[in-house]
């Protein structure tokens, strides 16, 4: 996968669960659950800039990018 997701381990960090998460940023636990597992298509610059918010910390905490396009890892 081009693009990781590190959410799990940010939220451990901060010693916070996805559901709290989930609703201090205002989106569904599914959604979330989404986003951790590394399935979501697509993310909104708005609820990324909420969970770096809320968070305190900077989206290349959250996500990074092993530099392959995902039809190379197939």
């Amino acid at each position: 996968m081009a693009i990781q997701i590190h959410l799990d381990e940010v939220l451990k960090r901060n010693k916070m669960t996805s559901k709290q998460l989930a609703r201090q940023i205002g989106i569904t636990e599914a959604n979330l659950s989404i986003l951790r597992s590394g399935k979501a298509k697509g993310v909104r610059f708005e609820t990324l800039n909420k969970i770096c918010c809320y968070l305190k910390c900077d989206v290349g905490e959250i996500l990074s990018c092993d530099g392959r396009l995902e039809e190379e890892n197939e």
